[in-house]
């Protein structure tokens, strides 16, 4: 009964973000300009992250 009220928060939290984005007017996302204004050792540890989860995914076959 916790997970269904925690997922109906969540969602409550995406469809206000979503509406939040519409009426701002921000249509536009765009993920180059995202990532030009990323520092590198975000980029470095978001890599090394994915990597991670890569190796453990292909070792373990899952979780």
């Amino acid at each position: 009964m916790v997970w269904l009220i925690g997922a109906g928060i969540l969602l409550s939290i995406g469809l206000l973000v979503d509406w939040l984005y519409t009426r701002i007017g921000i249509d536009d996302v765009d993920p180059n300009e995202n990532a030009r204004n990323v520092s590198v050792s975000e980029r470095v540890y978001i890599e090394s992250h994915m990597h991670n989860i890569r190796q453990n995914h292909d070792n373990t076959g899952g979780f």
